[in-house]
């Protein structure tokens, strides 16, 4: 099953990638300046940076072609060369943003990641962070023909999915999924407490619940475990221990351990299949599996968060945090008027 595309032209942000090498194995764009979202960000207007997420087979050599190209868009790591900035790179989440990037008119921000690193996040969750943002609606501009690629894209939203499945009720609607996969990768990410609009993943889903169901239609239709009524938009899920089991060894990996170690006592050391199980008949499964998930981010975010001062510099850090802040503040602002 092919990774949905989504429907529009594409031709702006097909145009920011003829500034930079081309030897991408994916290239997507995302965010408020892609996708209309609702509340204080509504758009996708023209103010608002554009978002990029550039997955690359050899990190050194296309930072190296790069520098040669776009030399002003990286901070004072530039003097270090291509392989340092690569050793940086593989720090938190795996991937280098260069930000508050002018081109074309407009203010754009791109993270470069390694194909490896991608496949690995999208595969097993280990940082949750390109992973989660693929969990929700981005416009594919460019993808090669890389078939475990094409393979881990999907299995990513299956996960998505299950874990959803495992935190939501026996009968729930289409909305209240695709507001419990947006929230997945947001999750213990302390940047929702200092930074970012906490109506965030509201103001994702609600404008584009017809984009969600491009990425999960077929997936939910095909799942045994879930009887979808696509034409009352309602799911009813098999919420017994047996089916919550089925579910729970079909995680991600790194979820799996998370849980293990929030349930297994230090020095148990069972069996994972054994404490699966006893989660399974747990009527607090679907918050062990949101603690598992919290975790996974809350790491991340941090480390990739403390690493924006070194790959944006201070300035631009400062600059922008400010705006995240300015946005925080004008949604608390709508919620409260």
């Amino acid at each position: 099953m092919a990774l949905p595309a989504l429907s529009s032209s594409g031709v702006k942000f097909r145009r920011v990638l003829a500034h930079f090498p081309q030897e991408l194995s994916l290239a997507f764009a995302y965010g408020s300046g892609v996708f209309r979202q609702a509340g204080a960000s509504a758009g996708p207007g023209e103010n608002n940076m554009l978002d990029f997420v550039f997955a690359v087979d050899d990190s050194v050599t296309w930072h190296m072609m790069n520098l040669l190209k776009n030399r002003s868009h990286y901070s004072f790591l530039k003097v270090f060369g291509p392989k340092q900035i690569s050793n940086v790179q593989s720090y938190g989440a795996g991937i280098y943003y260069n930000t508050l990037v002018p081109c074309n008119g407009r203010m754009i921000k791109y993270g470069v990641i390694s194909t490896d690193t991608l496949i690995d996040d999208l595969l097993h969750w280990k940082t949750l962070y390109v992973a989660g943002r693929l969990q929700k609606p981005v416009k594919i501009l460019t993808q090669n023909e890389n078939s475990k690629l094409q393979a881990a894209l999907v299995s990513n939203l299956k996960s998505a999915v299950t874990a959803a499945f495992l935190m939501l009720p026996e009968s729930f609607s289409e909305e209240d999924l695709y507001m419990q996969i947006a929230g997945l990768s947001y999750s213990g990410d302390f940047r929702m407490i200092i930074g970012e609009d906490r109506l965030k993943v509201q103001n994702i889903v609600k404008p584009n619940v017809p984009h969600f169901q491009k990425l999960y239609s077929n997936i939910l239709q095909d799942c045994p475990q879930v009887v979808y009524k696509h034409h009352l938009g309602r799911l009813e899920i098999d919420k017994s221990p047996e089916g919550q089991f089925t579910q729970l060894m079909a995680l991600p990996r790194t979820l799996q351990q998370k849980i293990t170690s929030l349930v297994d006592p230090p020095g148990k050391n069972r069996d994972v299949e054994e404490i699966l199980l006893q989660v399974a008949h747990d009527p607090d499964c679907g918050f062990v599996v949101h603690q598992g998930i919290s975790g996974i981010v809350r790491s991340s975010s941090i480390a990739q968060s403390a690493k924006t001062i070194l790959t944006a510099g201070a300035k631009k850090s400062i600059t922008y945090s400010m705006k995240k802040l300015y946005k925080m503040t004008k949604g608390w602002l709508k919620k409260t008027s």
